[in-house]
C-alpha cells in the first residue's frame, strides 16, 4: 500500500494551494480519506476527512477555507487550500484506516509566510 502525497510548497499568506494524494489501493472507493497535519512543536491533528459517499467534515480552523474531495476512478483524494494563513504551516499527511491498522503518505510540506 502507496499514499503519495504532493502540492505542498510556499505560499504567501492568503494565497491558495492545492494537495493531492494517490492511493494504490484496489478498495479505494470504500475508504474514508483524511488529511492530517504536523506543525512544529504540535502534535498531528485532523484537518478534513471524506467518506465514500462523499459527505465531508473538517476541524474548525479550516472550515469555509479548506476543500476535501476525491476522484474515485483516479484513486485520489485533493484538498483545495485557500485564504491561507501563517498558522496553515505544517506538513501535511493523507491517511486512511483499514482493518485497524493506519496508513500513512509521506507528507508533503506547506510553508505560509510573507
Amino acid at each position: 500500500v502507496q499514499l503519495q502525497a504532493c502540492g505542498g510548497g510556499l505560499v504567501q499568506p492568503g494565497g491558495s494551494l492545492r494537495l493531492s494524494c494517490a492511493a494504490s489501493v484496489s478498495f479505494f472507493s470504500i475508504l474514508t480519506m483524511n488529511w492530517y497535519r504536523q506543525a512544529p512543536g504540535n502534535q498531528r491533528e485532523l484537518v478534513a476527512t471524506i467518506i465514500a459517499g462523499g459527505k465531508s467534515n473538517y476541524a474548525d480552523s479550516v472550515k469555509g477555507r479548506f476543500s476535501i474531495s476525491r476522484d474515485n476512478a483516479k484513486n485520489t483524494v485533493a484538498l483545495q487550500m485557500n485564504s491561507l494563513k501563517p498558522e496553515d504551516t505544517a506538513v501535511y499527511y493523507c491517511n486512511f484506516k483499514a482493518s485497524g491498522m493506519d496508513y500513512w503518505g509521506k507528507g508533503t510540506l506547506v510553508t505560509v509566510s510573507s
